[in-house]
């Protein structure tokens, strides 16, 4: 009573159940870290929500649980509290001399705690908990049929122990949700599969670090993948995992073929070993000089910058990546694909799959350059513990290295999903395959892994379209979890921001051609533009004529010349649309969406039927006509959006009570643009789809996300875009680091200084920089001063009031 007088109920569960119900040396069975508070009932049952323990303990009175009698403390501690003037006028103030029935209307309004079955298993181990998270499966399996056009879709599998960032989440599995979301509408018999990607030295470090096994920890962040791929509506057939004994079959199965077809060898290979780490270094964690482009952080396996492959030992400078230390070589016998020998039959592959094939641009170039390079043998082995067994016997203490083992899962996941998973990938006649990617991957994907298949000569099917992202930076730096630089995808539900707005966002700016950049600014900038402003303005309007000007029945329409002008105009976006996702152009596609919603809205303007409603009656049909034709125009968006904004697509049916198959109607087939709506139907409630994203919001999220370092000068905290990126900055100090030597760097340290806000702090510094600077042919260049005009001109529209201080 004496917590619930200051709104604390919580505060009274905490306390209760830190000292009785967990302490320190008890853990909760099933989860791999404490959660607080929780109640261990008789039944073995444990409650979680400090309302549902105050509801159980205060409302059911189970005789079981004596708080006061067993806790002398928390008794004596509730004494003295409740002796406190503030706290006995409290407490009269709120009980009203009712007692504790004063709070049972507030608990009765709680949801009731979930009371186990008294005949069901009174615990569950950590397999029957998270294996219901894995198996996202439809009712029915779906497999190739004849007749039909059969696509299987595969995103690259996830690293467990990293939680994907948005250049992760973009580059595979929502660029594949995307596809995949369409080609179910066009009629497609499509099955799509992922899972996270689970064995590996990256697992054991995870675990080492946390204190859990690897399958603890490949558990734990198996469930958080799930979490987040849910949130994002990523409608995974099925989401797997590596960690099975499917996979271990089919790999083990694939690797006897090789060897017995005589394409594996054995060579004693040179590996990095940490002594500091007692342990050989995986590829990955290693980092050192690039031999071939000198880049100061290319990986052990390959160069992010140049994008060749290398061995760990050939990095100059190489580093342990977990301490830091420089590591030593050492020798060990290990097997190898023989990619030379299959390098004849790869190229006659290629040429056939990229001749008909969608492959991306970036793909082809990848790929080409690999072979230009001629392949060399490539190590399938490693010593580590955490992996697929390699079942060899004189190789009994190594595992299958990850990018041999890891594509396989491809097909062990499937097998998951169904006994019958052959006839997905042992069917290249009727099956055609998609693989989504970022262009990191493709060497594995198109020389590697198809090396592997051709090889083992069992008719699997291989890739038919390749589709390959760039990187999607964040703010013009990349994504760093340690630094707190970008959004994390379980950090997106956090920032208020519907899930659909997301995937808007993310696919309008997904990389296809280039590297593309996620910005703050630009994401409000879309939002309320394209968004609120363009797609939900016209949607809406359409609805609210109907239901304000005719009682919410689509009205008759008598088509004009204008009205058959934008019907015209829809039907060529439409065939754009379908054009542009047959071919995997998902960002262009979407744009044909924005088009036709940009038209709707001019044609609406044009026509002004809240003006001719109020006429004669010519113009109350003509209002009538501009309604019925709009609103089925929105029933075709619905059907269009569906595949990057499920949520809006089901909002927008449901609003006009569309037919419930009007989107693949419309999409299947080619049938083009239907009136779905014909005169006389009802619709239901319109409301705004979109909110428009505040600039305070935007910047505050834009703070929280950026990153944060310390300056080397006066050891403040520095925070935002500008900190993680670690570019010249002005900081309140007034001592320049980094200062550009140049015209051009000075020109592009002003311009992001200027766009992240981060020179406003110190303006006058800012000129003294510039008239006092050592570099006299810098500051009294023109072309400098010509390059500070132009970029306060360029940035005076995003903030003039600050352009014109810094001026």
């Amino acid at each position: 009573p004496v917590c619930a007088s200051f709104g604390m109920e919580n505060l009274m569960c905490m306390c209760i159940c830190v000292f009785v119900f967990f302490p320190p040396e008890r853990v909760v069975p099933f989860l791999n870290r404490p959660v607080l508070p929780v109640l261990l009932l008789p039944s073995g049952q444990h409650l979680f929500s400090p309302n549902a323990i105050c509801q159980h303990l205060t409302l059911l009175n189970e005789d079981s649980v004596n708080l006061v009698g067993e806790l002398p403390s928390v008794r004596g501690w509730f004494k003295r509290v409740s002796q406190v003037p503030a706290c006995e006028a409290a407490v009269q103030r709120v009980l009203q001399g009712k007692g504790l029935d004063a709070l049972k209307n507030f608990l009765q309004k709680q949801p009731a705690p979930h009371i186990q079955r008294r005949d069901s298993p009174s615990s569950a181990n950590a397999t029957e908990v998270h294996n219901p998270l894995s198996k996202w499966k439809r009712e029915s399996w779906n497999l190739p049929q004849e007749g039909k056009r059969n696509v299987l879709v595969t995103s690259a599998l996830p690293y467990v122990n990293n939680v994907p960032h948005l250049g992760n989440i973009i580059g595979c599995v929502l660029s594949a949700d995307v596809f995949a979301r369409y080609g179910r509408l066009r009629g497609w018999n499509l099955l799509y599969v992922c899972g996270t990607d689970e064995y590996g030295t990256a697992t054991e470090n995870k675990a080492r670090e946390e204190g859990l096994t690897p399958q603890e920890i490949c558990d734990k962040y198996h469930a958080v993948h799930s979490s987040i791929y849910k949130w994002f509506q990523i409608d995974f057939d099925y989401f797997g995992r590596t960690t099975t004994e499917q996979q271990t079959e089919i790999a083990q199965d694939i690797f006897w073929r090789l060897h017995e077809r005589g394409y594996l060898l054995e060579d004693v290979v040179e590996q990095l070993r940490c002594e500091n780490c007692q342990r050989f270094l995986a590829d990955r964690f290693v980092e050192g000089v690039c031999p071939h482009c000198k880049y100061p952080e290319a990986r052990g396996d390959q160069c992010d910058k140049c994008g060749r492959l290398i061995n760990a030992v050939e990095l100059k400078e190489p580093q342990c990546k977990v301490c830091q230390q420089t590591p030593e070589i050492r020798s060990s016998k290990h097997l190898f694909l023989d990619l030379p020998k299959l390098e004849g039959e790869l190229e006659q592959w290629l040429e056939k799959s990229m001749g008909s094939g969608d492959w991306t641009v970036n793909a082809k170039h990848i790929t080409r350059s690999w072979l230009r390079d001629g392949l060399k043998p490539r190590c399938i082995t490693r010593d580590l513990q955490w992996g697929t067994p390699v079942p060899h016997p004189d190789f009994s203490d190594k595992v299958f290295y990850v990018w041999f083992d890891a594509p396989i899962g491809y097909l062990s996941i499937t097998a998951n999903y169904t006994s019958e998973w052959e006839k997905w990938w042992k069917n290249p006649q009727q099956v055609e395959l998609y693989n989504f990617m970022a262009k990191d991957n493709v060497p594995f994907h198109s020389v590697v892994f198809p090396c592997s298949l051709l090889g083992a000569q069992d008719n699997y099917t291989l890739v038919n379209n390749l589709v390959a992202t760039e990187y999607l930076n964040y703010e013009d730096t990349k994504f760093s979890k340690s630094r707190g630089v970008g959004v994390f995808g379980d950090m997106a539900k956090d920032t208020g921001i519907p899930s659909d707005v997301w995937r808007f966002y993310l696919l309008y700016l997904r990389p296809e051609g280039q590297d593309s950049a996620f910005s703050w600014a630009d994401m409000a900038l879309k939002n309320n533009s394209e968004l609120l402003n363009n797609l939900g303005n016209f949607i809406n309007r359409a609805g609210m004529f109907v239901s304000k000007f005719f009682e919410g029945h689509v009205p008759e329409m008598v088509l004009q010349d204008e009205d058959k002008r934008l019907i015209a105009q829809v039907c060529w976006e439409l065939k754009q649309y379908i054009q542009l996702l047959d071919k995997v152009r998902i960002r262009d596609a979407l744009k044909c969406i924005l088009n036709i919603s940009r038209h709707g809205n001019q044609y609406i303007q044009v026509n002004e039927p809240w003006k001719k409603i109020k006429g004669g009656d010519d113009d109350r049909k003509r209002a009538g006509t501009v309604t019925g034709v709009s609103v089925n125009v929105a029933c075709l968006l619905s059907a269009m959006l569906e595949p990057y904004m499920p949520t809006v697509s089901q909002t927008i049916r449901d609003q006009l009570q569309a037919p419930a198959h009007c989107a693949r109607a419309m999409l299947y087939a080619d049938r083009g643009f239907l009136c779905s709506l014909s005169a006389g139907h009802r619709i239901g409630t319109v409301s705004p789809l979109f909110q428009k994203l505040e600039s305070e919001q935007i910047e505050a999220l834009r703070k929280r996300f950026g990153g944060q370092q310390v300056c080397p000068t006066c050891h403040d905290t520095v925070t935002g875009p500008q900190a993680g990126r670690g570019v010249w900055m002005l900081h309140h100090c007034g001592v320049e680091q980094q200062a550009p030597d140049t015209p051009v760097a000075t020109f592009f340290f002003f311009f992001f200084s200027i766009r992240d806000r981060v020179i406003f702090q110190a303006p006058v510094r800012t000129l003294q920089f510039f008239h006092h600077s050592n570099n006299k042919e810098l500051s009294n260049n023109k072309f400098t001063v010509h390059m500070f005009t132009f970029t306060l001109l360029v940035c005076f529209r995003a903030s003039p009031g600050a352009a014109m201080q810094l001026f």
